[in-house]
């Protein structure tokens, strides 16, 4: 996306209410994965071509040669430049590193490719990545700039979180004027204080980071994070366990509002419609305290508040209804037990069943399950014994909360090539993400793990693909490719 049309989509995005992406790279993502082809097509993304992968009735014989047949069929070609020598490509190099921020859209790169083609077949590949080319990555963009004041906020499980503000800078195309501290670890480490000369970056070309302080202002003490929470007041004490300072209000209202956000988000009960802004509405309104006062909200409710039509509200209350459908992993991981990702909370439905049968559960019960260990039992464990846990999983299933877990491979869609078969997914396929791959294995009874063994079955490998398969081939475990797999499901 060039950065012009990041930047007109953004400020739309602002007005609308809607959460902003960060970059150019965040919003063609995002944008390609769009359900709604209408909405992409708004997006204004655009394409550089940088290589032929086959022309019937075309021959060439550099690669500078295919690149100007492209341009001449009306292609936007990627900008290309032959040399002659290792000098010129190290003055290239730097050439295009001085003008990245010329270009209309973001680099974070240049690659240098061998010209003539048939010495390409020559010198040939190795598994991994061609032996005919190399890329160079250029180190982040810093930029110096003064540290007004420390912001700080409360997660849903009570920690506080530090962030500079800091006067705006422009990095990698972008804005830059705020970045996470971390903890009180962090701050002295780097000893940040307010009014410093500050040096940021964007780690990996996305994040912003501070990476230290180059002065301290005069008169500048130390900072130190408050022992009282800056939402309620109330005490705050250290998780030395994560060096994390916490809240130690269990009714702290900046961790209701972070448990609500995280409850209705896409990866927890994705009740769409219900962003931060309307849960904050919600709250102000005092229409709901927790995640089961959701369920009992109509559409007069939510078109009570302000800028609200009556349209919007009914989609909100269809979201709402709709998410009383999701499988209990789901809701197990919208619940926010401390360290229960979604993927640990798969593992506990498919060892115990129902939610009844999780509470239950034992220590050692816990801990028998593959990627359980002493913390995360007894995080669990300490939420099936706190009433308030409890009650709230009560009013949950009186809503109509799906607290029986049904695997996502029911009887009539298992697959004899698939079920009970352990696979690997490695490297980029060419046609779908991997998230889709493992859920077409998953729905026909295969499973998917992170890591190759003995017990794996079928490694999937895609371009690129690194040590995993490397790994597949040394205990000689059968490696197929997308199209393998798609045979073994059978379509």
């Amino acid at each position: 996306m060039p950065r012009a049309a990041f930047e007109e989509l953004a400020a739309q995005q602002e007005m609308n209410g809607e959460k902003v992406f960060k970059n150019p790279r965040n919003a063609a993502a995002g944008s390609l994965r769009q359900k709604k082809a209408e909405i992409t097509a708004r997006r204004k993304l655009d394409i550089l071509i940088f290589n032929i992968q086959a022309a019937d009735g075309a021959k060439f014989s550099t690669h500078s040669e295919s690149l100007e047949y492209l341009r001449r069929q009306g292609f936007n070609v990627i900008p290309d430049k032959v040399v002659t020598s290792p000098e010129d490509v190290l003055t290239e190099i730097d050439a295009i590193g001085s003008g990245r921020n010329s270009y209309p859209y973001d680099i974070d790169g240049a690659v240098v490719k061998l010209n003539d083609l048939r010495r390409r077949e020559e010198i040939g590949s190795t598994a991994k990545y061609p032996k005919w080319a190399v890329a160079y990555k250029y180190p982040p963009e810093e930029k110096e700039t003064t540290l007004r004041s420390i912001e700080l906020s409360v997660g849903r499980t009570g920690v506080i979180v530090p962030t500079a503000i800091f006067d705006t800078v422009m990095l990698a195309g972008t804005e830059v004027s705020r970045a996470v501290l971390h903890n009180q670890d962090f701050i002295d480490q780097k000893d940040i204080r307010i009014g410093d000369r500050i040096l940021v970056r964007k780690a990996g070309e996305i994040i912003p980071e501070v990476i230290k302080s180059v002065s301290h202002a005069e008169d500048s003490i130390p900072y130190r994070l408050p022992d009282t929470c800056p939402v309620c007041g109330a005490r705050t004490e250290r998780d030395e366990s994560q060096t994390a300072l916490r809240c130690t209000n269990e009714f702290c209202a900046a961790k209701e509002y972070r448990k609500l956000v995280h409850f209705v988000s896409k990866d927890a009960m994705d009740i769409e419609f219900c962003g931060p802004q309307l849960i904050q509405a919600l709250i102000d309104g005092n229409m709901i305290k927790d995640c089961a006062d959701l369920y009992s909200l109509t559409a007069q409710d939510i078109a009570s508040i302000d800028r609200m039509g009556t349209k919007s509200a009914e989609n909100v209350i269809n979201a709402i209804d709709k998410s009383r459908k999701a499988p209990l992993d789901r809701v197990i991981f919208a619940l926010g037990i401390r360290g229960i990702g979604s993927a640990t909370a798969k593992l506990l439905c498919e060892k115990f069943g129902t939610i009844e049968r999780i509470l239950e559960a034992t220590s050692d019960e816990l801990n028998s399950i593959d990627g359980f260990g002493g913390v995360l039992t007894e995080n669990v464990l300490a939420a099936a014994k706190d009433e308030r846990f409890l009650s709230l999983i009560r009013r949950l299933r009186d809503a109509g909360l799906e607290m029986k877990y049904s695997s996502a491979a029911d009887s009539a869609s298992l697959n004899d090539n698939i079920a009970g078969r352990t696979f690997v997914l490695t490297g980029t396929l060419p046609t779908m993400k991997r998230d889709e791959a493992k859920k077409m294995i998953e729905s026909a009874g295969g499973k998917v793990t992170g890591s190759v063994s003995k017990k794996t079955d079928y490694v999937v490998a895609g371009e690129e693909a690194g040590s995993k398969l490397t790994k597949a081939t040394e205990l000689g475990i059968t490696v197929i490719d997308e199209k393998g797999l798609l045979e073994l499901l059978g379509s």
